[in-house]
């Protein structure tokens, strides 16, 4: 998998190093706390999915350049501000391995870190007159709180339809995906069809992308959290959603009843994978992730263009065969 990721990255290595550069120049700060808060999390880098959505996005239409970098620079600053807020939210110590910002230096300094980040982003744009950027952007945030909100609110009542569920996912995760498409696309002045087109792609990609996530906490592999955890947050995910739908109401009534319990034993956690296993949800989940991805395949099959295509193929094929 590992494979995957460097071939993806290979056609814009040197892109990529401009990014880096771009982005670790744009969270400077003359406060020295600041500053070394910053040092740490452009060392703590991920797999860098959404900007290399960006540049391979822009490569499709036209060539990298300074506005890719910024549309980029921004989607990166917007994401790790939400990561640094998730954490202070789920009181969560670690983040890819490393201890998070707010385990380190508490919760008020990781709120203002967040803040500090979606700032920079926003002036980032603003200074460059970057509107187009920040609108696609300012949409996916809007969305993404809505999602976040409507998960919290049916997390206390347990009634998550699947319409309910793919209504949140679109918001909270394949929007930012989506918006990495259309400002790499944007930047490299395609149409106002094309960008519409690919950013369709990217919520495709998006939505492939949470219900293979959701799938990790059914499984064995060391994949950045404990298996079950969305289960203990009380999390209802496709894998869960089907299985409830195909038991009969002494079965839901038990799982129901695990699922409300604000602490639960590792047999009960256990014995809801079990379930869910049972009633064939993970092969369930399986199958609408693989409709999803090919749906991502289909638009970006409609695209001519084709000198980034083999290389977003492989992207995709990356967000459902990833470990982790």
């Amino acid at each position: 998998m590992a494979d995957s990721v460097a071939y993806i990255k290979a056609p814009i290595q040197e892109e990529l190093k401009i990014f880096e550069a771009r982005f670790k120049e744009s969270v400077k700060s003359k406060v020295p706390l600041l500053d070394t808060i910053m040092n740490y999390i452009v060392k703590r880098k991920g797999k860098q999915m959404r900007p290399l959505l960006v540049l391979h996005c822009a490569k499709l239409f036209g060539d990298i350049n300074e506005a890719t970098y910024r549309g980029a620079a921004l989607v990166e600053l917007l994401h790790t501000a939400t990561l640094v807020h998730d954490d202070v939210v789920d009181e969560a110590n670690t983040r890819r391995g490393f201890f998070s910002i707010n385990a380190l230096w508490k919760n008020k300094v990781a709120v203002l870190v967040g803040d500090y980040l979606l700032s920079k982003g926003l002036l980032l744009s603003l200074k460059n007159k970057d509107f187009k950027a920040l609108e696609i952007l300012s949409t996916a945030v809007e969305q993404m709180s809505e999602g976040e909100l409507l998960q919290m609110e049916k997390a206390r009542k347990l009634d998550i339809t699947e319409d309910v569920y793919f209504d949140i996912i679109t918001k909270k995760t394949a929007s930012l995906l989506a918006s990495c498409c259309g400002i790499g696309a944007h930047s490299a002045s395609a149409d106002e069809e094309s960008v519409a087109k690919i950013i369709e792609m990217g919520e495709a990609i998006g939505i492939a992308f949470q219900i293979k996530d959701d799938l990790f906490d059914y499984g064995d592999n060391k994949v950045g959290k404990p298996t079950g955890i969305d289960i203990i947050e009380k999390k209802m995910t496709l894998p869960l959603i089907y299985a409830l739908r195909n038991a009969d109401k002494s079965e839901k009534r038990v799982i129901i009843k695990i699922i409300k319990k604000d602490k639960k034993s590792k047999d009960e956690i256990n014995e809801v994978i079990a379930f869910v296993k049972g009633k064939g949800g993970i092969e369930y989940a399986q199958e609408r992730m693989r409709f999803y991805k090919a749906k991502a395949e289909s638009v970006l099959n409609s695209i001519t263009t084709i000198s980034s295509t083999e290389y977003l193929q492989a992207l995709v094929d990356y967000v459902i065969e990833r470990k982790k």
